[in-house]
Order: structure tokens, then sequence, then C-alpha cells
């Protein structure tokens, strides 16, 4: 019974902060970011544990694994458009993922972060379960990067909408390629609103954020060892 309960408070809470956001339009109300706040608070106020919850949610975690694979069929109807600009796709990601590595690396040296925390912050721009795989892999905390990769997709959903405003970024391939490679997951559910066009760019950007992550981090890595 508890667990029902779980699972139909969850996508009910989604659903209202769903049509929430819809109602104001604005991307502080990202219904992610909202609907974890609101389910955190009620845990709390009911003196629920995170394991009592996790007995109805992890069914909806499981259905993480084909909401992936769902991706394909958007990057089916896409593929000429995938194709045609192939190579900005391939050059964005690539300097993304880049600026990304040094950014991070420019701004841990000048807040005078150990070794230990640059490490678990590289893969930050990668798809959780990647992330995690590559920051045990380099000597990083893996549960560490999890949140930093947390902190950038919500960052990068919350945030993009007034980049790509101020910016006057209004391709769908643009915006898409930009969400993908720095907001992975988080930031291409925020894709939705902009079209099916958008979501595919997303989606094959953050699959290659992860493959080139992958073998981009560990090399920028040892210059911490």
């Amino acid at each position: 019974m508890i667990a029902i309960s779980m699972i139909i408070g969850t996508i009910l809470i989604f659903v209202l902060m769903t049509i929430v956001n819809a109602r104001f339009s604005t991307p502080l109300l990202f219904p992610v970011l909202t609907a974890t706040i609101l389910i955190i608070i009620l845990l709390k106020s009911f003196s629920l544990s995170y394991d009592t919850y996790m007995t109805g949610a992890k069914w909806i975690d499981a259905m993480l694994g084909p909401a992936v694979v769902s991706m394909a069929y958007p990057l089916y109807t896409q593929r000429n458009i995938i194709k045609q600009n192939l190579f900005s796709i391939l050059s964005s990601v690539v300097v993304a993922m880049l600026s990304g590595l040094v950014s991070i690396i420019v701004f841990s040296k000048l807040l005078k972060l150990s070794n230990d925390y640059i490490l678990s912050l590289l893969p930050k721009s990668i798809t959780t379960p990647v992330a995690m795989q590559i920051s045990g892999a380099i000597g990083g905390f893996p549960s560490l990067t999890a949140v930093f990769v947390i902190i950038a997709g919500l960052t990068g959903a919350l945030l993009g909408p007034f980049i790509f405003k101020i910016c006057r970024i209004e391709k769908s391939v643009s915006r898409g390629i930009s969400m993908g490679s720095a907001s992975h997951g988080f930031g291409v559910s925020k894709l939705t609103e902009y079209g099916e066009q958008a979501l595919s760019m997303g989606s094959v950007s953050m699959t290659l954020s992860a493959i080139i992550g992958a073998f981009i981090c560990p090399i920028f890595a040892l210059f911490f060892h």
C-alpha cells in the first residue's frame, strides 16, 4: 500500500508542477526541480525516510532506461537534420567538453580545492551513470560527482532559456546542442518545450558528451595524480 501511495503521489506531484509551470511559464518553475523540492518537504513533514519513499519510487526509477531508449524515435525522425549538421554537432560538443573541463580546473584552483574534489568535478557535464563511472576510474568520489551533475543539470535547465533570450539563440539545432552538452538529462527534458528538433539535437549531444568525456576526462585527470 505504501509503495502504491509513493508511486501515485510522485506522479500527481509532477503533473501538478507541470500544470503550474505551464500556467506561469517561467524557467524557475521547472517541474523536475519544483516536484523534487515538494517531495522532500512532504517526506520531512511526515517523517518518511528515503528508503520508505523508494519502495514505490524505485519502479518509477526503473522506467529511466526505457525513457532514454524512447529518445531514439525523435532521433530517427530527425536523422536528415543530424546528417546535415554532423560536423557542427561533433565540433560543438568537443568544444563544450573542453571548455567545461578547463573552466572547472581554473575555478577549482582559484578556490584552492583539493585534487580529490577536482577529480570529482571533471565529469559534471556528463549524464549521471557515465559520470559516476568515470569519477571512480579517475580517483574522484562518485557520490559527490552525482551531486555536481545534478547541480549542473538543474542550473542549465533553469538558466538556459534566459541565455537563449539574451544571446538571441533561436535555431533548434543550436539550442539542442548547447543544452545537451552542458546540462545532459535535465537540459534535454527542458528541450521538450522547444520542439522535436531541439530535443533530438539535445539527445545526440548528450550521448556524444558521454562518449567523448569518457576519453577526455581521464587525460585531464592525469595532471592531478
